[in-house]
């Protein structure tokens, strides 16, 4: 197994939108799409499509949506035998508003992802132990992700942190034993509690984390790149310039992808180069699974960018 993903799974009700509407006011929407999301599962597929043996340690409800998401994890090959049902419990959904300029705004209902337990690491031990890396985010209970970060570093499995949804409360003799701290800028913002205007100050924001004990900080910037933050090193990778048509998922395609080829080199910075064409391309086309790009399309995008 490459990598274990432990995280959540949401069914996206994604509107596309004019704007918000104001308080009591209806307006009609353009266009809307149902799909299947949620950081770890969107994490999963990234890498999945990318080439990687997969696994996933999720929850889903016992509604209509349960089974949709599973055969959706199946159908891109990812070991779902941790996936499992908690009965009188709605799966997760994400209702999500994007509007004409492709910015989104998200609301998440964790639904079954709430149930996703320390004892579901444990009860998962034998086959999480054949992974090369894991990765983890912050949509099931924060005590399930210190759980899982202890058994990595129990069993020597690299790991990879994405804090997001975003919690300024982080127990950091947990985070610092993680490999790679993958956050955006509004994360590393109200992690740090520092401005992130520009690059300057986004390498000053990230070198604090050092100093707390992080190994590798890796902040996604949008169009403005990836910065790479290690001791006294700084790496920085510039975006690809793309028309944007839906930028939602586009940060759990580059940590899909990143989570590739990184267990495939070992080399990080190659892995962040190709997550960030992968990032790129997703945010051309409208949903965010759907949106990511097979491993032709990635590779055909690299070569007309040289």
């Amino acid at each position: 197994m490459d990598i274990a993903v432990i995280g959540s799974n949401m069914v996206d009700l994604v509107s596309y939108i004019d704007k918000i509407p104001n308080e009591g006011e209806t307006l009609e929407a353009a266009d809307f799409k149902i799909g299947c999301g949620g950081k770890g599962a969107n994490q999963a597929v990234a890498a999945a499509k990318m080439g990687s043996k997969v696994m996933m340690v999720t929850k889903v409800g016992d509604d209509l949506f349960a089974d949709r998401t599973i055969e959706n994890l199946e159908s891109y090959g990812i070991d779902t035998e941790f996936t499992s049902k908690i009965p009188g419990t709605s799966s997760g959904v994400a209702p999500i508003f994007v509007d004409r300029e492709s910015k989104n705004r998200i609301l998440i209902i964790k639904g079954a992802n709430q149930y996703l337990l320390p004892e579901d690491i444990d009860h998962a031990a034998k086959k999480l132990k054949k992974s090369s890396l894991i990765v983890l985010q912050l949509e099931i209970p924060i005590q399930t992700t210190y759980r899982a970060i202890e058994f990595g570093k129990e069993n020597g499995i690299p790991i990879i942190l994405n804090p997001a949804p975003a919690a300024k409360k982080l127990d950091f003799d947990y985070v610092r034993k993680c490999d790679y701290f993958i956050p955006n800028e509004s994360e590393l913002e109200l992690l740090t509690g520092m401005p992130v205007e520009s690059k300057d100050q986004i390498r000053t924001a990230a070198s604090t984390l050092l100093e707390k004990g992080l190994k590798n900080v890796i902040v996604t910037m949008g169009s403005r790149g990836v910065m790479w933050v290690k001791s006294e090193k700084i790496f920085t990778v510039d975006s690809y310039k793309v028309d944007a048509i839906d930028t939602t998922g586009a940060g759990d395609a580059f940590i899909g992808c990143f989570a590739h080829f990184l267990v495939q080199s070992g080399d990080v910075l190659l892995a962040i180069k190709m997550a960030t064409a992968f990032a790129a391309l997703s945010v051309v086309k409208q949903g965010t699974q759907t949106s990511y790009p097979s491993v032709q399309e990635l590779e055909q995008f690299i070569k007309t960018q040289s």
